[in-house]
């Protein structure tokens, strides 16, 4: 009897161990799980810099090759002449290139950067929610049309349009192209802009209104600077997009090399070059290498613009 009251006694106790010894293995998997997940996120975002080092590292090593021989890249960057494919004297000069690049962007900004925020504050301010969703729905439309469709529209309907309206020749110029990025832009600039004005705390609008501050006096003295970081970024995101673009200046600006006078001048752009001419340089080429090195020139124009934004950013922020 001695024997299995002891016998008995025991078996209770190792069953009230049973449930503890699941909830430190449930512990011990979940701890596992977290790891795992955190390096997975690390990885995620180490991953986007490799990208974007490796990006880098393919267009240097199809262009830098140039550079070792007799090309000047002084000239390359201060001359106009560009004659690629020329016999006789082969010249390569990217200036008017960029000129029209920055030519074609700084008139879509001018364009682009009072409707895209004036677009987003008049969203996020003054609609009401049935409003607010159908203008949402037609931004995302312009947002989702294909850029060659819009090279297409320069071409039938803005091209005939500008000669009626400005008297010019030729229809396909900087005003052309400058207006279809900033079409192309808007959209990002709404979005973006809607979302830092929308970040902005109600508690502010309501202050200001207690004041006494009219409607306009809560949006430029106390939502837009709440949200200038947001909305510099929605005017930066808007630049990166008219920089980048091909296919729409291809088809829009005239593909002239040229430095414009005014608006109403063919221009091409760094972009469209590339676009244009990479089909028909054989690989290996003078040619063929120095429009990596275009690539080069707008990778790092875009990351000067980044880094720009960056420290204007930071000096807002101290302020």
């Amino acid at each position: 009897m001695e024997h299995e009251v002891v016998t008995l006694g025991a078996q209770p106790t190792r069953r009230s161990m049973a449930p503890g010894g699941d909830a430190a293995r449930r512990r011990m998997v979940e701890s596992l799980t977290e790891h795992v997940l955190e390096w997975v996120i690390r990885l995620c975002g180490i991953s986007a810099i490799l990208f974007v080092f490796g990006i880098f590292f393919f267009v240097l090593r199809e262009g830098v090759g140039l550079l070792f021989g007799d090309f000047s890249l002084w000239k390359f960057l201060s001359s106009t002449e560009w004659y690629p494919t020329s016999r006789s004297n082969v010249r390569y000069g990217v200036l008017s290139l960029i000129v029209g690049t920055l030519s074609v962007t700084t008139t879509a900004m001018l364009i682009a950067v009072p409707f895209g925020l004036g677009a987003a504050i008049f969203v996020s301010e003054f609609c009401d929610k049935r409003a607010k969703e159908g203008l949402k729905i037609v931004i995302e439309l312009l947002a989702a049309i294909p850029s060659v469709v819009w090279g297409f529209i320069g071409i039938s309907v803005m091209n005939p349009l500008i000669q009626t309206v400005f008297h010019v020749p030729v229809g396909l110029n900087v005003l052309n192209g400058a207006l279809l990025l900033a079409l192309m832009s808007v959209p990002i600039m709404v979005s973006i802009g809607e979302d830092a004005l929308k970040a902005v705390p109600d508690s502010f609008r309501e202050a200001a209104v207690a004041l006494g501050a009219t409607r306009w006096q809560v949006i430029y003295r106390v939502l837009v600077p709440a949200a200038k970081n947001g909305l510099l970024a929605a005017v930066l995101l808007g630049v990166g997009r008219a920089v980048g673009e091909t296919m729409a200046v291809l088809m829009a600006t005239g593909h002239a090399v040229n430095i414009p006078h005014s608006v109403f001048d063919p221009v091409r752009t760094l972009t469209a070059t590339i676009a244009a001419e990479l089909g028909e340089a054989s690989v290996g080429s003078p040619h063929y290498q120095v429009l990596f090195l275009i690539g080069i020139l707008l990778f790092s124009i875009t990351f000067a613009v980044n880094l720009t934004a960056d420290l204007i950013v930071k000096g807002v922020r101290r302020k």
